[in-house]
């Protein structure tokens, strides 16, 4: 049996007096590759926030492994262009990192020819990837990335997922990815967590594509979705 390494236990949250999280239970285990799907405001960032704690449930808690070490990539990022900071700057920013580590990292991410630029004059997706540089040089065994490829134009997106794939497969690092694009990473996930302020669904992707809930809250996007998805035996 994997072991767990994050678990939410029956977390709600409020904001404003409007339920936000209802009730939401899940664990995320070793080598797992959980996909977070939902509508706009459906609670995805909160819970996202609460396992980071840094914002705390109104009921509910969240337990982690004493040997999890997280790695982070916020679903924003806009570097300040009034602190002028190059690329390496910023991922020796408040932790130590070995210089060997370093090269090994940021040539995995594909980011080495970037490193003695300014972070403010990176596009999106060197952005990302910078930040997903950042995040694994913690040498984490959990990465929670927030729509990790938001405002990315197609060819971006498609290079991040396979990067994330590749991060996921060769270092058997458990994922958790608030994503939209379903048709693009539903294949790829162990499990998917059908998130609308609760739990509607969760299971493997095929299993999912069958639930009702799921059919009901993402008609929209099912064509698209059924056409490129292949079951992974």
């Amino acid at each position: 049996m994997s072991e767990v390494l994050i678990s939410a236990n029956h977390v709600s949250f409020s904001h404003h007096g409007k339920k936000v999280l209802d009730d939401v239970s899940f664990e995320l285990r070793t080598g797992e590759f959980i996909t977070l799907i939902g509508p706009n405001g459906a609670g995805k960032s909160s819970l996202i926030k609460i396992l980071l704690e840094l914002i705390a449930p109104d009921d509910g808690k969240i337990k982690k492994s004493k040997y999890i070490r997280l790695g982070y990539t916020p679903q924003k990022f806009i570097p300040n262009e009034f602190i002028p900071i190059s690329v390496i700057d910023f991922l020796k920013l408040n932790q130590k990192i070995n210089t060997q580590s370093l090269i090994n990292t940021t040539t995995l991410t594909g980011i080495e020819t970037l490193l003695h630029l300014s972070l403010k004059n990176l596009s999106g997706g060197e952005i990302q990837r910078v930040l997903l540089t950042r995040a694994f040089l913690a040498k984490p065994n959990v990465l929670i990335l927030d729509e990790p490829v938001q405002n990315l134009d197609v060819n971006g997106q498609m290079h991040l997922y396979k990067l994330i794939q590749d991060i996921h497969n060769q270092q058997n690092c458990a994922v958790l990815m608030v994503s939209h694009d379903l048709h693009r990473v539903m294949k790829e996930s162990t499990q998917v967590l059908c998130l609308y302020h609760h739990i509607c669904c969760m299971g493997q992707p095929e299993t999912i594509l069958k639930n009702a809930q799921f059919n009901h809250l993402f008609a929209d996007q099912m064509d698209e979705l059924m056409a490129t998805y292949k079951h992974k035996h």
